[in-house]
């Protein structure tokens, strides 16, 4: 398994615009301090605390101060990314464009020469505004230069496959990148290979048998030691400073939570030392990385991250998230639902169709698998319609279907097509139908290292509430991650965001807090109180 960041630039590639740890500006504050190692920041949180007086009905809105200091280690270091199902469509695809950005590798279209980008990564291709300058016009940074991020083109690529092709066989199987840069990264993809992954056929579609042909054996207790061994192994040969593994394999289909099976990390750990069938190969590949202080990531809609999941990246102080990549028709939903709650009109329905043929829509076939992308994209607007109780009333939610199809002749080219019906003025009705045409792949793996970025980040930022009290981590469940993931895993008692909008500001603004600056917003009083 021969890391993709171990192979040398080709002669004449351009080098990365920024490199990991890179930073466009610095904070001029005595609020914040710059060491060889870190950037402190003193920050005080505003917010709001509303109650409400039992005889009247009447709100009492209180602000309110918290004081947070904050510690980001500069220092990237040398990471790796382990994906499990690293030979499908989005493990493939990510790692070849990977490689073609680390070494300029363009190819030929019919409208001329292409040159690789990150375009879709929310971290590599979106900017954010630091502030205005002396003329009072706004300054804008890019994403990943707000805090020291590991860029793309320094990380150290492998993973596991229940099917032993190598990458570059993997990557011609899938029909995602055009054929021409296909030919130009092979030699050195076909160089990779996948290590031998867990497969259970109770847990994913039966049409995947036939691909199973790398395997680990053993209990369930043996392929998780074999799983712990393999992160040790890869960080080890690598010389790395931390991994994160990533589920981009198969959705799987719901696994059982009961008292004494799943709820408590020692039940969860002994139920596989028990090989408990109700143990998902997900759950056995999050357990082994827990284990071996790596973050792991699901980006699948199977219920991976069980309570005894949650509790043991608890206890061991490791980060976990998930659930399901959002990459086209849930990210569409999340913010036209949003804006039409936002504009006091009222959604009675959402219908939501798709069909595709990559080996995604294929598992997706069995009604099992089903069910589990049809629990996660049916959450979605939950949060905005509890936002708003003149629209509804309590108990009252829009009706929302969701249908899959596979249709193996579009391959990774997912239609998706959205009616969304609402009650506008006066009793009318308002309809809005969408079609859109998604790249699955192309759309999946930009958030395969947005993910990563942010994920990477967040181990190296901790926090104190008081100058004496400890270091802290934040906590196990990165629900920071919410922007990228249909379905938000979130810390108990948390409330789940869904709208897009504010997902993406609060990712911002939290790191504007790592290096002391300000929330953003839109008052904009500068061009307004002003004579």
């Amino acid at each position: 398994m021969s890391p993709i960041n171990n192979l040398a630039n080709s002669a004449g590639a351009a080098a990365p615009a920024t490199a990991s740890g890179s930073t466009a500006f610095k904070v001029d504050s005595p609020s914040v301090r710059y060491t060889d190692s870190s950037i402190e920041s003193d920050y005080v949180y505003d917010s709001t605390v509303v109650s409400r007086d039992a005889a009247s009905g009447k709100y009492s809105a209180k602000p309110t101060q918290v004081h947070y200091k904050f510690r980001t280690k500069t220092n990237v270091g040398r990471v790796g990314l382990m994906m499990v199902g690293w030979g499908g469509n989005n493990g493939s695809t990510v790692t070849a464009s990977i490689l073609a950005n680390k070494k300029g590798i363009s190819w030929e279209t019919r409208k001329g020469t292409q040159e690789p980008n990150y375009f879709g990564s929310l971290m590599m291709a979106s900017t954010v505004k630091l502030g205005v300058d002396e003329q009072l016009k706004d300054v804008y940074v890019p994403f990943n230069e707000v805090v020291p991020m590991a860029h793309p083109n320094d990380i150290v690529i492998g993973g596991w496959d229940i099917n032993s092709k190598n990458i570059g066989d993997a990557m011609r199987r899938a029909q995602v990148l055009p054929v021409d840069l296909q030919r130009r990264v092979y030699d050195e993809l076909a160089e990779l290979k996948p290590l031998p992954s867990v497969y259970c056929p109770d847990f994913i579609a039966a049409n995947q048998e036939e691909r199973a042909d790398n395997l680990i054996g053993g209990t369930k207790q043996e392929q998780l030691d074999h799983l712990r061994k393999d992160i040790r192994d890869f960080k080890q040969a690598n010389g790395l400073d931390r991994v994160i593994v990533m589920w981009t394999a198969n959705t799987e289909r719901y696994a059982d939570v009961a008292a004494g099976l799943n709820d408590t990390a020692d039940n969860l750990l002994q139920s596989i030392a028990n090989g408990h069938s109700e143990v998902s190969p997900s759950t056995l590949f999050a357990v082994a990385s827990i284990l071996e202080g790596a973050p792991f990531i699901n980006g699948s809609p199977q219920n991976t991250l069980v309570p005894g999941v949650i509790a043991l990246a608890e206890r061991e102080h490791t980060f976990v998230g998930g659930d399901d990549f959002k990459s086209g028709q849930t990210k569409i939903k999340s913010v036209l639902a949003e804006f039409l709650v936002n504009a006091g009109i009222k959604p009675l329905a959402i219908t939501s169709y798709n069909h595709l043929g990559n080996n995604d829509g294929c598992n997706l076939s069995a009604p099992a698998q089903f069910r589990s992308k049809e629990i996660s994209k049916s959450s979605v607007v939950d949060d905005m319609v509890g936002a708003n109780h003149l629209l509804y009333k309590k108990g009252e939610h829009p009706d929302h279907t969701i249908v899959i199809k596979y249709v193996p002749s579009v391959g990774d080219s997912k239609r998706a097509m959205d009616e969304y019906v609402s009650e506008i003025f006066m009793g009318g009705l308002n309809t809005i139908s969408l079609y859109n045409t998604c790249e699955d792949s192309l759309l999946a793996s930009p958030l395969i290292i947005d993910l990563f970025m942010m994920t990477e980040l967040m181990t190296r930022v901790t926090y104190r509430q008081g100058d004496d009290a400890e270091w802290l981590p934040f906590h196990s469940v990165l629900s920071i991650l919410s922007y990228m993931l249909k379905a938000p895993v979130v810390a108990p008692n948390t409330p789940v965001v869904n709208a897009l909008a504010k997902q993406r500001m609060a990712m911002e603004n939290i790191l504007r807090a790592f290096v002391g600056l300000p929330p953003n917003n839109e008052m904009m009083l500068e061009h307004k109180a002003f004579h």
